[in-house]
């Protein structure tokens, strides 16, 4: 299966991050040599990805810009002799960015939906940036690779398993079969947003990388209203799980949190590491 789109909802305001996001988005911060956001196209490239959609909100702008070709700056390397910086500012030519925006934070699902007229393949990637795996594959390279074993189109989610005691933090998946040949694809029953512990249907929460059907974005509209204004990519999923095949496939290697201070911290010594 050939995925070539993808979307990275980047337009939350960061305010765990505060004062520093005042100035810079929180994706900017850099994880070893390069900023949050250039690890998660690079994860897209890795897995085959040539399309590209941020979704930001206003103030935002450095995100995209980050990628945005400079011409004098390149042509004063190249005077330079400066080639391996050079071939780190043209590796991404090859992509096609595209930027939508948020203008309200009314949940991921919302966020999805403001690069609906931009989708035009039939399964897309959506990667949020709270989540890197360090891992030999990526975790969306991954994903393409479990899609493949599944032997049905349908929708594919990354899952951690985690502490019981921390289910509330997750969506937490309910699993039906496991796959013969990889025990780590798992087809699903249910899912469950930030259970508690005792109501868990399982410890495998579901850690930021999707393969989602263009279906998907015909029900997310649909689904706000059983949550107030907000509009879950989960509820869509559990919406369409009747009609669409849903699989988790448990990634291998290290997932690393960059959603809070601390656990970017953490990240950047263990990508240091």
């Amino acid at each position: 299966m050939k995925v070539s789109q993808a979307i990275l909802p980047v337009a939350g305001l960061g305010t765990r991050f505060l004062p520093w996001t005042k100035v810079v988005p929180k994706e900017l911060l850099p994880i070893g040599n390069q900023p949050i956001i250039a690890h998660l196209v690079d994860e897209c490239i890795d897995a085959g990805i040539t399309d590209i959609c941020f979704v930001i909100s206003k103030g935002k702008e450095l995100i995209p810009q980050y990628f945005f070709e400079d011409p004098a700056l390149e042509e004063e390397l190249e005077k330079r002799g400066k080639k391996h910086y050079l071939e780190d500012l043209q590796r991404y030519k090859s992509i096609n960015f595209h930027t939508v925006y948020q203008d309200e934070q009314l949940g991921d699902g919302h966020a999805i939906l403001q690069a609906a007229d931009w989708v035009d393949s039939e399964t897309i990637a959506i990667l949020f940036g709270d989540d890197l795996f360090a891992c030999d594959d990526s975790g969306l390279k991954q994903l393409v690779k479990a899609y493949d074993m599944m032997g049905e189109e349908g929708a594919l989610l990354a899952l951690e398993n985690v502490p019981r005691e921390n289910t509330s933090r997750y969506g937490v998946v309910d699993v039906d079969t496991e796959n013969d040949g990889d025990p780590r694809l798992k087809k699903l029953k249910g899912m469950v947003e930030k259970p508690q512990p005792e109501d868990a249907p399982s410890t495998l929460g579901i850690v930021g990388r999707y393969l989602i059907p263009k279906s998907t974005f015909d029900v997310l509209p649909k689904v706000g209203t059983s949550h107030g204004s907000e509009i879950r990519l989960i509820d869509a999923l559990i919406e369409q799980m009747p009609e669409l095949p849903v699989y988790g496939y448990e990634c291998k290697g290290t997932r690393i949190d960059t959603g809070t201070p601390e656990g970017y911290r953490e990240a950047v010594k263990v990508w240091n590491g």
